[in-house]
Parts: C-alpha cells; structure tokens; sequence
C-alpha cells in the first residue's frame, strides 16, 4: 500500500510540474480551475509523497524557492513567460510546503 500511496505522490508532483512549466511557457496565466488543481496537487505532494527522511531537505529546497521567488519576481517581471512559470510553480508548492511544516511541526511535538 505504500509504493501505491508514493506512486499516487510522484505522480502528482509531475502533473503539477508539467501543468505549471506547460502553461506558464505558453503565456497563459493560471486561473480558475486550473489554480485549484496545482493546489490540490500540491496538498497531495505534501500529504503522501514527502517521506520523514525527505522533510529536510524538501523543507530547505521549497524555502529557497519561496525566498528566490519573493526576491526575484521584480526582475522575472521582465520576461511574462518566466513570471507566468514561477507563478505557477509556486501554486503547487506553497501548498506542499504548509502541509509538509505543518506535520513536521506535529510529528516534533509528539515526541
């Protein structure tokens, strides 16, 4: 049952990453439904694909993206189709990311 739960989790996490680089590349700002559906799959990334080994550095990666996106949209505003990418990205994985902290935080605790 878990390599089906982990297959369920990665392929989420390609979905995503496609549909965010896919759209973004084509110029087209990600809204309405499409929206929902890079955050649910972030929530599925972070719910059932992040493993308690992964947590570090899942944690450490998505903060650097989060802080190089923050940082750097000023300068990715230059090009739309960057900005429509990052935009996207971050969809999916702001999601996984509170999900992800959210249950280190409990497991933390627990112990």
């Amino acid at each position: 049952m878990a390599k089906q739960s982990n297959l369920v989790g990665s392929w989420a996490f390609l979905i995503g990453v496609v549909i965010a680089v896919g759209f973004g590349a084509l110029g087209e700002a990600i809204t309405g439904n499409l929206l929902w559906i890079l955050v649910v799959l972030g929530l599925v990334v972070g719910l059932i694909n992040i493993t308690g080994d992964e947590v570090g550095q899942f944690l450490m990666a998505s903060a650097v993206l989060l802080i190089a996106a923050s940082f750097g949209k000023s300068v990715v505003e230059t090009v739309p189709m960057m900005l429509n990418i990052l935009n996207a990205l971050l969809l999916l994985f702001v999601p996984a990311t509170i999900v992800v902290a959210v249950k280190h935080v409990f497991a933390l605790a627990k112990n």
